[in-house]
């Protein structure tokens, strides 16, 4: 969510000095027109570079669910929604692009139900008993925001596949680790989805993009969930770093700072690596990094840094 003229500038002159092809922004709020998006496209390409083209679906932050979905006995809070949001809209996910989107392609798994997931592992009292109301697992979605497959056209007439998500902090909950939870089913779709629960996985290349909100050494959740996308054999991690991280490492860090991409107040949760693009074994990478500068300009951003990874098809 860009919250002024002055936060947005600098975000979009990072983003041009990367010049990216694609460009997923998460915590981006949503409007119907998209007209939100089509003013930082402007603003990037006023600042250089050129991203024709936009895309964004309706998140399921801030919308409303007309249920007491947190079990504290109000309805109508943020925490009531299907993803926390005080709007419907807020900080949902977007693409700026400079290869087309074909729309007619996309698959949008955002409404399926947490329940229905294969092995979810929906939250328990201390007791053992269900935490979620049987009317609140009737409509309670797995995706907090979303999880979008959406086909590019690619340079040589192939499509890329990217696959897009923006998970709940596993933080912010109580001893049913509901949040937690969560989160760990939120990254593992990924690869239930390449199993082939959902339907037939897309053929071709492909990229997993987006922010898990979870480090697989550091800081709270369960990491079991990031360490298994991350060692899938269907994927490769190219391990994007940047020495603006390993300056700004926290005492105690466990995991290599230098492939940190947030940069949270510490010690706890401190700077971590929650960020992640992620392509198929398939491609050839040829960079990776994470644009971390020491001027003040990242901090004016976001405090989540811009992670890039550059892709050739194989050979």
């Amino acid at each position: 969510m860009l919250r002024g003229d002055a936060q947005a500038e600098a975000v979009a002159r990072i983003v041009a000095g990367t010049a990216p092809d694609v460009l997923l922004l998460t915590d981006f709020d949503y409007d119907h027109g998209l007209v939100a998006l089509g003013a930082f496209r402007d603003l990037v390409a006023a600042a250089g570079h050129e991203m024709p083209h936009l895309f964004a679906l309706r998140p399921n932050t801030g919308m409303d669910t007309g249920l007491d979905m947190d079990g504290d006995r109000r309805t109508g809070t943020a925490r009531d929604k299907q993803g926390f949001g005080r709007f419907a809209g807020e900080g949902g996910m977007a693409l700026l692009s400079r290869l087309p989107v074909e729309a007619a392609g996309v698959r949008d798994f955002s409404a399926l139900l947490w329940r229905d997931l294969p092995g979810a592992l929906l939250p328990v009292t201390a007791q053992g008993a269900p935490f979620l109301s049987p009317e609140v697992l009737e409509v309670q979605r797995l995706s907090t925001t979303g999880h979008w497959v959406v086909p590019l056209r690619a340079p040589d007439g192939g499509r890329l596949h990217l696959m897009a998500f923006d998970a709940t902090p596993p933080v912010f909950d109580g001893p049913e680790d509901l949040n937690g939870r969560r989160n760990h089913d939120e990254i593992r779709f990924w690869q239930l989805f390449l199993d082939g629960a959902f339907g037939p996985a897309p053929e071709g290349r492909f990229v997993i993009l987006g922010n898990s909100n979870l480090d697989p050494k550091d800081s709270a959740g369960r990491r079991e969930a990031i360490r298994a996308l991350l060692a899938d054999p269907r994927l490769q991690d190219p391990r994007p770093a940047s020495l603006g991280g390993v300056a700004a490492a926290d005492p105690g860090h466990r995991g290599d700072p230098a492939l940190d991409t947030v940069d949270w107040d510490g010690p706890e949760p401190g700077n971590l690596r929650v960020d992640y693009v992620l392509p198929s074994a398939d491609w050839r990478v040829t960079g990776a990094g994470v644009v971390w500068p020491d001027d003040g300009t990242a901090a004016a951003a976001s405090r989540h840094r811009l992670v890039w990874v550059d892709l050739l098809p194989p050979e």
